[in-house]
């Protein structure tokens, strides 16, 4: 049998042909990741924020990319590290923001907290603390996007040290048996929690699985957000189509420790502050499209001003808004 395609793949179109509006997109969606995390991040040290955080900080290309692929009737499942991808699948601040704090206006009524947002109404159907437990969510999802006779898909987002759970392979070995249009989306993000990747991992690259469940995969720079687009596009189109799955590997860097207030006594300062020089979404974005003069130093300024805003808007919004009444404890459960 021929094996599906695996290959490497760097962004092929000319910035200057991208738009005026979806460069901004890009930008204001990243931004507004990184602003949203770096607050949270600071008020949870400052004690203001109940439970555990984990941060998506220098990953913000890969959220901003697939998504930008992504329409309101797409599904996605998103992992313990899920701001990022709430937020570029559309979410309100304001509820994500007080969702983490633990306040009753929040997406879950204050009761998930950062591990377990979801928002439904833009296709965002939870983070899960539980490491490879979104798998097989995304793969019934899906499911039922077929036999629906729907032309939507749904993404699982996750690490590669969740690729080694037994789940991602039931739900790859499925989605190909029945060709369902979910799309693997692993942050290669070098750390599985305090354990390096290669120490657990079988293989360099993760994508390479896909070959036993006969599935195309395409490998990117993670921080890279015009190669995360294009190749995230050319594999949704490939499922729309009817085809089933598809794998797409961004290879990128987790800068901050597996939760706030890691010691991160694995790897050296020097080893982060090398990628956040040499690698961050943000920046690398603002060079590209400033030596394209696609965008203008103004351009950038406003959407600045304007991310500023939102996140400001939405930590006022989370800290004015009321606790949850203890009447609503037993609500919202199975039993």
């Amino acid at each position: 049998m021929e094996q599906p395609n695996i290959i490497r793949m760097s962004a092929r179109t000319p910035i200057n042909e991208y738009g005026g509006e979806l460069l901004r997109s890009f930008y204001e969606t990243m931004l507004t990741i990184r602003r949203f995390e770096q607050t949270v991040e600071e008020h949870f040290l400052a004690g203001h924020i109940p439970g555990f955080i984990h941060l998506y900080i220098g990953e913000e290309a890969i959220a901003t990319g697939v998504m930008a692929n992504l329409g309101p009737a797409d599904y996605i499942e998103s992992t313990h590290r899920g701001h990022g991808h709430t937020i570029a699948k559309g979410a309100d601040l304001n509820r994500m923001m007080a969702e983490i704090y633990g306040k009753k206006t929040g997406c879950c009524r204050g009761k998930g907290g950062s591990m377990h947002i979801a928002d439904f109404s833009v296709g965002m159907l939870g983070a899960n603390g539980v490491v490879g437990g979104g798998y097989n969510l995304a793969a019934g999802s899906a499911l039922a996007q077929k036999m629906q006779g729907r032309k939507d898909v749904s993404a699982v987002f996750f690490g590669d040290g969740a690729s080694n759970r037994g789940t991602f392979h039931e739900a790859a070995n499925l989605a190909s048996v029945w060709k369902l249009p979910l799309l693997f989306v692993c942050e290669m993000n070098e750390y599985a929690s305090t354990t390096p990747y290669l120490t657990a991992t079988s293989v360099a690259d993760i994508s390479r699985r896909a070959y036993g469940y006969d599935m195309p995969g395409i490998i990117v720079d993670g921080n890279d957000v015009f190669s995360v687009y294009e190749a995230a596009g050319k594999l949704v189109e490939y499922m729309r189509a009817g085809n089933g799955p598809a794998f797409l590997e961004c290879k990128t860097y987790r800068v901050k420790g597996h939760f706030v207030g890691d010691p991160e006594k694995y790897r050296t300062r020097e080893e982060v502050q090398k990628n956040i020089d040499e690698r961050d979404p943000i920046e690398g974005f603002k060079k590209k499209v400033l030596e394209a003069k696609a965008l203008t130093d103004e351009d950038l300024k406003a959407i600045e001003k304007k991310v500023e805003e939102r996140i400001k808007a939405a930590l006022r919004f989370a800290e004015e808004s009321p606790e949850p009444d203890v009447s609503e404890l037993m609500t919202g459960i199975y039993a």
